[in-house]
């Protein structure tokens, strides 16, 4: 919920600054915070540290043990005069950064921004040739053979992720079958030295002719899952991956993937996506030990 939006600073001395900051705001854990939404106006960085200085002060008054103060990109000049009264930064996006103040007793108890990148990569398998589809990254220093695969956008499901890069990459359309590895990396530089997942999901073809992207594939074939796992000239995990191909391939894919059922969340109307070994019916619904 938003306390206040805050419009023509320019026109509010720091009385009115503090008359617009009333009202009642709880963060996602429940803490007693508030939050500024600084809008538009030119005010001078001395006016902002001072109305800044008498909002704290009220915030302090009200019990308040957090400030959340929401800078669009094009009203930088707030983040100095904050930055000298304690703001801290918390993340940032294309047009706007998020700076926070921790008002309570002791060190701040609020939640870090998130510190994890999500890539998926799509392992096309079709059964009936055993072939699967593989690529050569055009802009690695080791053209190995991999699966396609990329970045999750925000609020993308891991499937559509797989089948989206899949089909971006190599113009082959597929559909998610199941979940096989997940791969968990800190300090990656390929993640800015954050946390990294990299998630390799199964996919069952629907077409066949490749017309892979000459920007980011050198080069790009269905290559026979026994070649992909002899190959030394491919990397750590798509070799293992393989294998659990082949073990599926050969025992039955359900002593490896890891499917997918949708749940109803306890926010209501929403929901999430739980990926597990198949679950026999009789389990999902018996209430105790027989």
């Amino acid at each position: 919920m938003r306390l206040a939006r805050l419009g023509a600073l320019d026109r509010l001395d720091a009385a009115a600054f503090q008359r617009v900051l009333q009202g009642k705001c709880a963060w996602a854990e429940g803490l007693r915070g508030a939050r500024a939404f600084v809008m538009q106006g030119p005010p001078g960085q001395i006016f902002i540290f001072f109305c800044l200085l008498a909002a704290i002060q009220q915030w302090r008054s009200e019990g308040r043990i957090a400030v959340w103060l929401h800078i669009p990109i094009l009203q930088s000049r707030f983040i100095a005069p904050a930055a000298s009264l304690g703001f801290r930064f918390h993340h940032a996006e294309s047009d706007a950064s998020t700076l926070t103040l921790w008002l309570g007793e002791g060190p701040s108890r609020l939640p870090g921004y998130a510190t994890h990148q999500v890539g998926v990569a799509g392992a096309v398998f079709d059964e009936n040739t055993r072939k699967i589809l593989v690529v050569q990254d055009r802009n690695k220093l080791k053209n190995m053979w991999k699966f396609p695969g990329g970045l999750s956008e925000p609020g993308e499901d891991i499937g559509e992720t797989a089948v989206r890069e899949v089909f971006e990459e190599t113009g082959i359309k597929a559909e998610f079958r199941s979940l096989l590895s997940i791969r968990q990396q800190h300090t990656n530089p390929g993640a800015f030295g954050k946390s990294d997942m990299y998630i390799v999901c199964r996919l069952q073809p629907c077409s066949f002719t490749i017309n892979f992207c000459q920007h980011e594939c050198l080069r790009c074939e269905w290559m026979d899952l026994n070649d992909l796992v002899k190959t030394e000239n491919t990397t750590p995990i798509t070799s293992r991956v393989a294998r659990l191909l082949l073990y599926g391939y050969r025992e039955g894919f359900d002593k490896i993937d890891l499917t997918m059922e949708e749940l109803p969340a306890v926010y209501t109307g929403l929901f999430y996506k739980l990926y597990h070994k198949e679950l026999p019916d009789n389990y999902k619904t018996m209430t105790g030990m027989d």
